[in-house]
This record gives structure tokens, C-alpha cells and sequence, in this order.
């Protein structure tokens, strides 16, 4: 006798025949023609700003191709360099581009950015005209982990948020210091020095293994975290300082105050901004409270250490050594000297037994590179293209669900005004006669954002809708996408 089986999920009008009856287990209904069942994914739409004007970036210090191949991808003009700018070259250039790419080297001040709003203010006044080659800077991006190359403050008052990678080098500069810790302990930096001389001088004296070693950590952040565990694996005692509590990798060990953390350390090394807080915050006093024949590390940033004191604790033999890869004032070009004319002390520095310099090479890897131009260039590329500033420094992080190929009358509105009440009321008084499927605002101090999207916006809608926004009070910068 047979009998019919309804299989749940299924048109309840269609049944399975089978030869005799059959009990159904949870697992053959979940397996259960699993290739029959299909989504509909709802494919995303590339937004440009309404005007169609083409978008421009200056990309400067030899940032990874990978990064400039994608803007190129995107359709942006992209004009690549390998060299950093002066502030002058700057404010020259800035005003026909929507966004800028730096490393370290290029300084982005508050002239600069002057500069580079100073088009958009004269069009907004209605006192000027731009030509096809003046544009206003939308986005910075920082192909580093530091910021403070650029005006952050400034940049936000001007609309312009600023990306960076944070994460993206820490490997590289981990491993950069557990090299340097290696080679300062061992002394084989100066060794091979010697040897380029065509002097042999074998000797152990002064030489010591790794291994049993207290290794102290200033800053247990992304990167203080990693090498506290490759310098476990090399069987050291790990101590860091940080201004918050933190859980620890490994058996690595928080101490309460950076003296303590001086005062036990074989190695310190150094993983914190540069802030107006640690501006030489270890100078004379704190390399005083340091271990006899301890040897001080730096790839942080080189106003850190105030390196006159350095100087004076290496010549003293208080520290047994050092190794710096920043410095306070660098060259702005490879090939460039580094001579007392760039730092008064540099000869001095130079001079000095076992003290590694290297050119700020802590992320320089392959690998960190194309990282950091990913990471960047996929923000940049967000921000200009969808309005998303999730992961920026110095603005409010805004993001809104995609809008789809199948709202093709739909318009996103990025309104970056200042954080003033009874802003929201007149923007939303501006949208009234849109539908306003969905909107997100939030503020950063004194700047904040609201993305909206709206639907059925005609093609003559928008010059009108745009004025409108810019007319309200709080206005820094509106951008229509569509």
C-alpha cells in the first residue's frame, strides 16, 4: 500500500510518493533537497555624486600600486607620486583634489586645508566660479598607523574626515624590535659594522642570550600585544604599561606605574602616540630609573624620547645600548641626509657603540604595505562612493544599509553640519515631501553626520534639494549621492 509524504517546506499541494511508509528524521528534513532552495540577494549600487563630476586623488610616498590600482578600478583619477610634498607644494596643488593619500613624511596643516576649502567657500559665497580642475577635499587618507602628521581637528571643522590602518603593520614592527632586541644583546650590529671595516673582534664579552630576560613593554596595543607573545616564545619575562587596564597575552604582566616598569626591565621599548602626555616622557629622569646596562628601544614616534638625555645616558655606559627607527624632525626623501642640520645631534647619535638607526622602516614589509593600501584605500573608496566613515579618527561614524539596484530613484544624502540643536528639524523639514526609508546621525564634539536616503527623487528635485540643505545654519558640507 503506498502512501503519500508531505516534505515540510515544500508547496503543500506537491507530495513525494513512496513504495511503503517512511519515517522522517529532523536530519532528512534539513538535508532534504538543500540545492532546490535559493536567495535572492539583493546586489548593492554603486553611488556617484549627483553633479557626475569625476573625482581626483593625490597620492603621495610611493603608497602601495595595489591602492592606486584600486582607485583606478573605481574610475577615479588618480595623480601618484613617490615623494612627500612640502606645505607650500601643498597648498599649491590640494585645491584640485577630492581626496589625498600621505604616509608620515606629508604634513596636512591647517593652511593646507585652508587651501584646499578655500574653492568650495568662494563658490558657496557665489563670489567665484570653479573651473573643471577645482575641486573641494572630501577625505584623507593616512597609509599608516599614526595621524598626527595631519590637523585632525581641523580637518573635522572642514567636513574632512581621516582614515589610517591600524592594525595593518603590527607584525612588521614586532618583529622589527625582537630583531633589534637580538641584535643590541648580542652586539652583532656593531660586529658587523666592524667587519665592513675589514676589522676582526670576536668577543663574548658584554654578550648576552635573550632567553630568562625581562622585556618591558610601554603601550600594550595592537602592537605591544603580538610582541609580547613572539618574545615569550623566546623564553623572556614580559612587563608592560599601559594608562588602562588590559588583559594580558600569555604570562605577560601589567605593573602600575612606567618606574616600576624601568626599574625591571633588561629591555624597554616604546608602543605610544605621539600625544602632548608622552612628548619625552623618558628623558633624564626615567632613563635614571633604568637597569644598569639596560638598552632602550624606539619605533613609536620620535618626539618620545628626549634624545640629548639618550645621548648622555650611552656615553655615561648607564645604557648598554639603544636602537631608534624615528626621530624627531626626519628627511622628507630617501637619499636625503640626516645630518645636525635635520637634528642637532645626529653626528653625535651617530657616533655612539652599539646604538641601531634605521629609517623608519618599523612597517616597511611587503606585507604591511599591501595591507595598509587595502585597508586605506577600501575606506577612501567607501567614503566617497557610499558615505560610510565607519573606522575614521576624528568624525562621527555613520553608516546606512546599501541602497539596492532595485531603488534606482533613490538619492543619499551626506550632511556634515555643526553640532548645534534644532539641526535635525530643519533638515527633516527639507526632506518632508520624500519618503525618508532610513537615516542615521551622530556626532564628534563639535561635528556631526546624518546619511539619509530618500526615494522617488526626480532628476529636477535635486539641484533644489541640495541648496536647501545648504542654506540651513549648521552646514559644513552636503554631498548627494545617487
Amino acid at each position: 500500500m503506498s502512501s503519500a509524504i508531505s516534505i515540510p517546506g515544500s508547496n503543500p499541494h506537491v507530495v513525494a510518493a513512496s513504495a511503503s511508509p517512511t519515517t522522517t528524521t529532523i536530519h532528512d528534513r534539513m538535508l532534504f533537497r538543500k540545492d532546490s532552495i535559493t536567495f535572492s540577494i539583493r546586489q548593492p549600487k554603486v553611488l556617484h555624486p549627483v553633479d557626475n563630476e569625476d573625482l581626483r586623488l593625490l597620492i603621495l610616498e610611493n603608497i602601495s600600486q595595489e591602492a592606486v590600482k584600486a582607485f583606478r578600478a573605481q574610475g577615479f583619477h588618480v595623480d601618484h607620486f613617490t615623494k612627500a610634498m612640502s606645505e607650500d607644494e601643498l597648498v599649491q596643488k590640494i585645491g584640485s583634489y577630492h581626496a589625498i593619500g600621505i604616509r608620515s613624511k606629508t604634513k596636512i596643516t591647517e593652511r593646507v586645508l585652508k587651501a584646499a576649502s578655500k574653492v568650495w567657500v568662494q563658490y558657496h559665497s557665489h563670489n567665484f566660479y570653479p573651473n573643471k580642475h577645482s575641486s573641494q577635499l572630501l577625505v584623507i587618507g593616512c597609509f599608516c598607523i599614526g595621524t598626527n602628521q595631519v590637523d585632525l581637528l581641523s580637518a573635522a571643522k572642514a567636513g574632512i574626515p581621516v582614515f589610517n590602518s591600524p592594525f595593518s603593520n603590527s607584525r612588521s614592527v614586532a618583529e622589527l624590535v625582537m630583531s633589534e632586541v637580538i641584535a643590541l644583546s648580542r652586539q652583532y650590529f656593531q660586529r658587523a659594522f666592524e667587519m665592513r671595516d675589514g676589522i676582526w673582534n670576536k668577543q663574548s664579552k658584554g654578550c648576552w642570550e635573550v632567553r630568562g630576560k625581562t622585556l618591558g613593554i610601554v603601550g600594550y596595543g595592537h602592537i605591544g600585544s603580538q610582541l609580547s607573545v613572539l618574545a615569550e616564545a623566546f623564553g623572556m619575562r614580559v612587563l608592560f604599561y599601559d594608562v588602562v587596564n588590559i588583559m594580558p597575552l600569555g604570562s605577560a604582566r601589567q605593573v602600575e606605574t612606567l618606574a616600576a616598569l624601568l626599574s625591571e626591565s633588561d629591555f624597554v621599548t616604546l608602543h605610544v602616540p605621539e600625544l602632548p602626555e608622552t612628548t619625552n616622557m623618558i628623558s633624564t629622569e626615567q632613563l635614571a630609573q633604568m637597569k644598569k646596562g639596560a638598552y632602550l628601544i624606539n619605533n613609536a614616534r620620535g618626539k618620545v624620547v628626549d634624545i640629548p638625555a639618550l645621548i648622555d645616558a650611552l656615553k655615561s655606559g648607564h645604557l648598554a645600548g639603544a636602537a631608534l627607527d624615528v626621530y624627531p624632525s626626519e628627511p622628507g626623501s630617501n637619499g636625503a641626509p640626516f645630518d645636525d642640520q635635520l637634528n642637532s645631534w645626529s653626528s653625535t647619535l651617530r657616533s655612539i657603540p652599539n646604538v641601531i638607526l634605521t629609517p623608519h622602516i618599523g612597517g616597511s614589509t611587503e606585507e604591511a604595505q599591501r595591507m595598509i593600501g587595502e585597508e586605506v584605500s577600501s575606506a577612501l573608496i567607501r567614503y566617497l562612493n557610499y558615505g560610510t566613515t565607519i573606522g575614521a579618527v576624528n568624525f562621527p561614524e555613520v553608516d546606512l544599509r546599501a541602497i539596492t539596484l532595485e531603488e534606482p530613484n533613490h538619492v543619499r544624502v551626506c550632511y556634515v553640519h555643526n553640532n548645534i540643536p534644532g539641526v535635525l528639524r530643519q533638515v527633516n523639514e527639507v526632506l518632508s515631501p520624500y519618503n525618508v526609508e532610513k537615516q542615521y546621525s551622530d556626532s564628534k564634539g563639535e561635528i556631526a553626520y546624518l546619511m539619509a536616503d530618500i526615494a522617488d527623487v526626480s532628476p529636477s528635485d535635486v539641484n533644489s534639494l541640495r541648496e536647501q540643505i545648504n542654506k540651513t545654519n549648521a552646514n559644513i558640507l552636503t554631498r548627494l549621492l545617487a
